[in-house]
């Protein structure tokens, strides 16, 4: 920080910030009075994890001064012979994770509820219409076939779980194969790349608490140049019925959030995008979702990971892909 002209004095006040995330966050301040928030892999971090961090503030870096909410980088150092890991400092954002526990206001008012669902696509509808080549994020990923290369791939990561005898495979979770083969017969005609999240639902947000606005989306870990329609999808997978069932945050209380038809017309109206076919991105995050979730439950099977918690992502995987195929049958 000193190199960088980055405040000034010894660190103070360092706390701990908890989350969803499996990377290290830290609150801490220095002499100048202002405070601040590591962001670090593990101490037993992934081969792939510095790069990882280095593209979290590469993208943070480029939303400086556009319209999406994002916290706001302070300063990266790629390094890895510093902390013996890339990472970044970014300024504190001021709000909540509504996936943990709604606001008292939040909690108390059904019509701000109702905001915050429509908050949530805003905030995608304002990332997918960036120029990413304008922001200098043109060889941040291959936007160009990129549906194609994830269905390959999550099919790939799929088949790879047989390679554990404890597994039962399609047993244990039917029907995954066969939305697999009906996605790749109902791929969208066409595909405009642009910057996607990669991870977008209510547990990567954080809202403000004075207000259903969003403070900022967070966790940019997968990040990249694709298919913006992708985090859309991803938002209607995770969406629960009117009802507050079949999502997969549990979110209390759910009445006022908007149906997820209400969201779908909310981007198309913020967005130049083609929505004709969002049925289909629906159901590939459902599906691709569930293929992530069997990955921990196979963990689970084969000692390297928690029972209790991979049976119930293991559920979670069969309701996706029962999901799925209610979609396809509508």
């Amino acid at each position: 920080m000193d190199g960088q002209g980055v405040g000034q004095g010894p660190i103070r006040d360092l706390v701990p910030l908890t989350g969803g995330s499996q990377n290290i966050i830290a609150r801490f301040s220095r002499d100048n009075g202002e405070d601040y928030v590591l962001r670090r892999p593990p101490q037993h971090p992934r081969p792939d994890a510095s790069e990882t961090m280095r593209r979290e503030a590469r993208v943070l870096k480029a939303l400086a001064g556009t319209n999406v909410p994002h916290p706001a980088l302070v300063a990266a150092c790629g390094d890895e012979d510093v902390l013996g890991a890339a990472f970044y400092i970014m300024r504190p954002v001021d709000g909540f994770n509504p996936a943990s526990a709604l606001s008292p206001l939040l909690a108390s008012d059904p019509a701000l509820r109702h905001r915050l669902g429509l908050a949530l696509v805003e905030g995608i509808a304002a990332l997918g219409a960036l120029d990413h080549v304008a922001l200098g994020l043109a060889d941040f990923g291959r936007g160009e076939g990129y549906l194609e290369r994830q269905i390959g791939r999550w099919r790939k990561q799929y088949d790879g779980y047989a390679a554990a005898p404890e597994w039962n495979g399609g047993a244990d979770l039917p029907g995954l194969m066969e939305v697999a083969d009906w996605l790749s017969a109902n791929l969208p005609a066409t595909s405009v790349p642009g910057i996607l999240h990669g991870d977008y639902h209510l547990a990567n947000v954080m809202v403000r608490h004075d207000s259903a606005e969003l403070a900022a989306i967070v966790d940019w870990e997968l990040a990249t140049i694709g298919d913006p329609l992708v985090d859309l999808g991803w938002v209607l997978a995770t969406w629960p019925e009117p009802d507050g069932t079949g999502g997969t945050l549990p979110i209390e209380p759910w009445a006022g959030f908007p149906a997820a038809d209400e969201l779908i017309a909310h981007y198309a109206a913020r967005s130049e995008r083609d929505l004709s076919a969002i049925g289909w991105y629906r159901v590939f995050a459902a599906w691709k979702l569930a293929v992530l979730l069997e990955g921990t439950y196979v963990r689970a099977c084969t000692g390297k990971a928690d029972k209790a918690v991979g049976d119930r992502l293991h559920g979670r995987a069969v309701a996706l892909i029962k999901r799925a195929q209610n979609w396809i049958a509508a």
